[in-house]
Formats: structure tokens, sequence, C-alpha cells
């Protein structure tokens, strides 16, 4: 059987090994071997290389049409919405065009946009090197329940059209997708006719011009700038909406990067991530620069790493506890009470999976605590579960004066905070239910003074002289965690309360440090 240290070790060089593997896959995405034989013109034709159209620089022309069918083979019950005359692919461009919207679309229909790049004067089904691609305009997605003032937003009438109203939003609506986001691979690069990479392949178009074979313009849509905050509700009233169209050069190794990760968003919706959690996945490519991207990477394989060891030594710590000499039970009480509230906030306000799993598991987690600090055993009686409390023993007892004496002058002041927050949040804030606000009232006590029940702890380290009893190797690992989290702050998408909490466990942890020195 491993030790603890050999298994340790086993688990980072599995990570080690698993960041070098990413760094290299991620280099061949990047990175494009160019044909060997381009360097001369003739043995070039010869050897299988593939030109770009585009150096000769032919006079192009953009054109957008919409029709309700995913799939046209005429001109006919198509509307153009946007012509680009002149259309020059190292010029960027944002413009809005209104859209009409047919009934079959109003009636929860889909509406589709064809793009098209094509000669110049040139209509694109009648011009044999045009290259278009086509994307949805519209998505299906549950609306966003209405919140109302709990005391004076409802009346009898009102409630009953906000019930009708709740059960008519579990369905999913139509959505507008106001925005386009266009790209055209810019470079003048010769690939290798034999070795295409697969995910540029399967967007490109080739003809035979004498003895050369060109791909005619790379055209792609960026569906990762199609995000959650710009959809719009398509009601039956609707005839015109706003589309935004814009434009930019895109060069082949971001190109072949951003299809793999709109790839990977596909993926997660595939195995049942919502609409609005891929949106969470979304923001972190589209809202940094590749730079800070890269970080984010490195920052989040660091965060996964310190979490798993974090969680292994916490529990391997509570696993061989048998006495609770030096703990505050109360403060192992709170903890759970706060993740357990915490986790169902974040499940309340529909957060990202990213956040809301690690949440759930660190309940889990401090709900077992719990249960190792009061000595707790769980007999059945059938069906019925009978609860057993151990004995303290004398310094135990001693350990819990010390407790009891931290929280009788902490709930003085923390009572009254709580209860003054709830109260006015009921007067000032609207809700969507009154479970919703009594889980806003509960966790906004715990991130505002939450920190406050971090004091019996350093009560009873304080009257103890000493720290030795913590569970120091899991708070390191987690300190680290609590560094990293305050860069996720501000990448990942997550209520303002939960930001800065991030930023309070700083300084808990910091005290503890100035203890144990």
């Amino acid at each position: 059987m491993l030790s603890r240290s050999s298994f340790t070790s086993l688990v980072v060089g599995v990570f080690a090994v698993y960041v070098a593997h990413t760094c290299w896959v991620m280099y061949g995405i990047v990175y494009t071997r160019p044909c060997p034989a381009a360097a001369d013109g003739a043995a070039g034709a010869a050897g299988g290389c593939v030109w770009p159209y585009l150096a000769r620089r032919p006079k192009l022309q953009l054109s957008v049409y919409t029709t309700t069918r995913s799939s046209i083979g005429a001109e006919s019950n198509i509307d153009l919405v946007l012509n680009v005359e002149d259309f020059d692919i190292e010029s960027k461009f944002e413009r809005t065009v209104n859209v009409s919207v047919p009934k079959k679309t109003r009636n929860n229909g889909t509406l589709y946009a064809f793009v098209f790049l094509h000669h110049a004067g040139i209509l694109p089904w009648h011009d044999g090197k045009q290259v278009h691609i086509v994307s949805p305009l519209t998505t299906y997605m549950v609306p966003k329940p209405e919140e109302i003032n709990l005391l004076t937003g409802e009346s009898a009438t009102q409630q009953i059209e906000a019930e009708k109203q709740t059960s008519a939003l579990d369905e999913p609506v139509s959505h507008w997708r106001s925005r386009l986001t266009l790209n055209v691979m810019v470079e003048d690069f010769v690939f290798d006719g034999s070795s295409l990479p697969a995910d540029v392949h399967r967007y490109m178009k080739m003809v035979q011009l004498g003895k050369t074979v060109h791909y005619l313009p790379i055209l792609f849509i960026d569906q990762l700038s199609n995000r959650v905050k710009d959809l719009m509700v398509i009601n039956r009233s609707t005839t015109e909406l706003p589309l935004t169209v814009s434009y930019d050069k895109i060069s082949l190794g971001k190109l072949r990067f951003w299809i793999h990760m709109q790839d990977a968003v596909y993926s997660l919706q595939q195995f049942g991530f919502s609409e609005k959690d891929a949106d969470e996945v979304k923001g972190i490519f589209v809202d940094t620069n590749l730079y800070f991207l890269a970080l984010t990477f490195f920052v989040a394989a660091f965060h996964l790493l310190f979490d798993f060891l974090a969680f292994k030594n916490d529990i391997s710590f509570w696993k061989k506890k048998r006495s609770m000499i030096g703990m505050s039970t109360k403060a192992v009480l709170w903890r759970c009470f706060s993740t357990v509230v915490i986790f169902l906030f974040l499940l309340d306000e529909q957060t990202s999976l990213l956040v809301l799993i690690p949440a759930g598991v660190g309940a889990v987690i401090e709900l077992w605590k719990v249960k190792k600090a009061l000595k707790m055993t769980i007999r059945w009686q059938g069906l019925r579960p009978k609860f057993q409390f151990g004995a303290y023993n004398d310094s135990e007892k001693k350990t819990e004066e010390y407790d009891a004496q931290a929280m009788k002058y902490l709930s003085y002041l923390l009572y009254p905070l709580c209860i003054g927050g709830a109260g006015y949040s009921l007067l000032n804030v609207k809700y969507k239910s009154w479970y919703s606000w009594l889980i806003n009232s509960f966790v906004n006590g715990v991130y505002a003074f939450g920190f406050l029940f971090m004091l019996p702890q350093l009560f009873v380290n304080y009257k103890m002289k000493s720290v030795a009893h913590l569970p120091w190797k899991a708070f390191t690992y987690k300190a680290f965690n609590t560094f990293i989290d305050d860069i996720f702050a501000f990448i990942i998408t997550m209520p303002t309360s939960h930001r800065l909490a991030c930023f309070r466990d700083d300084v808990v942890f910091l005290v503890y440090l100035y203890q144990r020195w």
C-alpha cells in the first residue's frame, strides 16, 4: 500500500505530466507546418501544396441573408439584411441592421443567417468560387424569473398571475441572438495537402486553377461571442429585431484555437451543460486576451491540484481526529452551516458549475466533519435514525468553555447585524421568492460577518497558547487556493458577495499565520 507521501508525489507527478501534455497539444494547435515544397513554386505545384486564393487579391463582396430554412437552393424566400461591396478583408467593421422576424420565428421557430463571401458584382448562387457559412440567429432558453418586492409587490391577483407566469417560464422559449461575429483567415499560408489540419479542413473549399490547387477564403463565425447577456426574448408581437454584424480578420493559429474551443463548448452542452453554464466558459475565452488566457489555464490547473490536496489532507486529519482538544466546535458548526448556505445560494443564483461543484463537495465534507466534532453516531431502528453523542473529557470541556465564552460576546454583535441586514433587504431589494430572500439574507450574513465566526477558534488558540492542534497542511493548500481565487474572482462570473468573500479569506489566513509565528 502506498504511503501518504508517495501518494502525494504520484498525484503531483501525474499533474506535471498532464500540464506538459496539454502544453504540447496547445503548441500543435497554434503551430501549423507549412508545405515544405512551397519555397519553389513549380515544385510546390507538383508537391501537393495548397495555395491561398486570397493571394490573387480578388475583389470580394460580403452578403448576409436570413431565412427560416437551414438550407437554400435559390434566392427565393430569403431576405438580404447586409451587403458590403468592395469588401476589404483587412478592415475591421461593425454595423447594426434591423431584421424582419417571420411569423414562424415568432411562434417559437428558428431563423438562420447565411453569410456569403463571393466575387463582387455576382450573385452568390451564380458564383462558383463563393464560400458561405450558416448560423442560427435564435436559441432556446428558459427566461429568467421576474423579481418582485415581497412586501408590496404581490396582491392576491398578482400572486395568481405570478404563479401562472412561473409555470410558463419553466418551458424554453425562442431568444434572439443580437450579435453575429464574422472572421476571415487572412494569412497567405501554404498548406501541405498530405497533412491538412482536420479542424481547419472542414472550413476549407478547394478549387483547381491550372496546375495548382487553391483554397478559397476561410470564412468563420465566432460562436463564442454569442453571450447570454446579448439574448432577447422573441415575443409574438415582435416584427423587427436589431442585429449587430461585426467583422475582424483572424490569424491561422487563433482560428484553429477558436475552433477547438467552440468544439469544447459544444461538447459540454452535449453532456448536459445549460446555455448559461456554457456561457460562463465562453466568457473565460472571449473576455480575456490569449496571454491572460494561458495564465488562466495554469492557474486553474494549480487550483485543481491544491483543491485535491487540501481535501485529501483535511479528510486525513479529521479521519484520525479522536479528541476535540484545542478545536472550536462552534467554529466547525458555523463553517458547516455557512458552506451549505453558500452552496444553496450559488444554486439559487444559477452560478457556473465551475464554482458550484467545488462548493457542493466542500459542503459534504463539512457535514462529515460536524459528525466527527460532535462524536455523533447514527443507529437505525427500522427506518428511523437514532443519534447518539459521545462524552467530552476534562481537557475537551475546558476547550468548550473557551469556545462558549467567545460565542457569548460574539452573539451580542453578530445577531443584530444579521437581523438588521435581512430586514433592510426585505424592504428595499427585490427577490424572486421568499426562499430567495431567506437564502440571500443568510448568505449576506455569512459573507459580511462570517469571518467573525473564526474568532472563537482564534480565542481558543490564544487561551491555549498553541496552534499545533490545527490541520496546517490542509490550511496551507487552502491558502494557496485562496490567493488563486483572488485571480478567479475577476475571470469567472459569480455574485459580487462571493467575489468579496475571496479577499476576506486572505485576511483570516494571515491572522492564523501570525498566531503560529
